[in-house]
């Protein structure tokens, strides 16, 4: 059994850390130790939940970018605690640790891609780092994971197809387990049971289309009463709630900043809309998928590999266009069984079974 080190920035809640934690609730014991290392200098609400896992230890350091000390002192933690394995999820930005544990003699050592696309706004210096740390992903890794092929043509174009290095490893979710104990919150929210329900899962962030999700939202809301919206994830509630206030929307748009109970979350939706700006391999939309939740989509690469094909022409939507996805939301609502949710649900259960993929990423490790 082996020694593993995993690399995060953090442990609030989103795709990255849930993913990481079901896959350690469901493969842990295979190792002999775990280490979760937030290299970002914060734990996080699922830290907890890590904790519970035998012999996993989550360790807090910020590691800052351009700290020659606090690298060093890394290289020597390495080298005192005998790691087999070394697995860093931060993408480019996990070069300087894979090349750390080259010299610390770790056999193995990987960079998992969990975004299609950088997430910061470049400069010339930033721009310049980050083609570094990519040059040492390539020297020192010795598998490059990613949970979509987009993320590694936009990564590594022309690389990575003829690299053995390179897997695609797509996300993987037990139904079972996800659902279990699921049931609509309507009542509790206090929604009518005839209501048409819309919905979003996700933090507030610029590439999760907030900003959006609220226009299409105030085009239905005023000329559909029927219509109401839920959404959920970190900082959602904290930065839309004003807005929402003014125009009086209270009683129609509900929001919170984190939840447990996802699949109940969706199972009181009529419609999933995740008009998303860039994604890596999203998890939320293959949650929605598996319980059966129609979706209205935005038609970025990475969203089009993760539906079905038989999809994209009628649930995809440009990610900043308001009057499709308001067109596309009310398709759903007056015809409701022009969407598959059978079909579309026994493609994702397979399409992103748990112990298949997480079975390969293990094989990896």
């Amino acid at each position: 059994m082996k020694n593993i080190i995993f690399f995060v920035t953090g442990l609030d809640s989103g795709g990255l850390e849930n993913y990481l934690l079901r896959f350690l609730q469901i493969k842990g014991g295979g190792f002999k130790r775990i280490v979760v290392y937030c290299k970002g200098g914060k734990g996080g609400q699922l830290e907890t939940a890590f904790k519970q896992i035998p012999n996993l230890e989550v360790k807090i350091n910020s590691l800052g970018f351009y700290n020659l000390l606090k690298y060093i002192q890394l290289l020597r933690y390495l080298k005192g605690e005998n790691f087999d394995t070394v697995c860093d999820f931060t993408g480019n930005f996990s070069g300087a640790v894979l090349a750390i544990s080259k010299f610390a003699n770790i056999e193995k050592r990987i960079a998992f891609y969990r975004s299609s696309s950088d997430r910061f706004k470049g400069s010339f210096f930033k721009n310049m780092y980050n083609k570094f740390v990519r040059r040492l992903v390539l020297i020192y890794s010795t598998s490059i994971l990613s949970n979509s092929k987009t993320a590694l043509n936009n990564y590594f174009s022309g690389i990575w197809r003829d690299d053995k290095r390179f897997l695609v490893v797509y996300n993987g979710i037990d139904l079972l387990s996800f659902s279990y104990g699921s049931k609509s919150l309507r009542e509790e929210f206090k929604i009518p049971t005839r209501a048409f329900v819309v919905g979003h899962t996700g933090r507030f962030n610029e590439a999760k289309n907030h900003n959006t999700i609220i226009k299409v939202a105030e085009k239905l809301l005023t000329s559909n009463p029927d219509i109401y919206f839920i959404m959920c994830g970190n900082g959602v509630r904290d930065n839309l709630q004003n807005i929402v206030q003014e125009k009086r929307w209270s009683e129609r748009i509900f929001l919170f900043n984190n939840r447990s109970d996802i699949a109940s979350f969706l199972l009181t939706m009529d419609c999933y809309f995740f008009p998303s700006i860039t994604e890596g391999q999203p998890n939320s939309l293959i949650e929605a998928m598996i319980m059966g939740t129609p979706f209205v989509a935005s038609n970025i690469d990475p969203i089009k590999e993760t539906v079905p094909g038989f999809l994209e022409k009628e649930y995809l939507v440009s990610p900043e266009d308001v009057d499709s996805a308001v067109s596309k939301i009310l398709k759903i609502r007056d015809n409701r069984e022009g969407y598959d949710k059978v079909l579309v649900q026994e493609w994702a259960i397979e399409q992103y079974n748990a112990n298949t993929q997480f079975d390969l990423f293990y094989s990896q490790l």
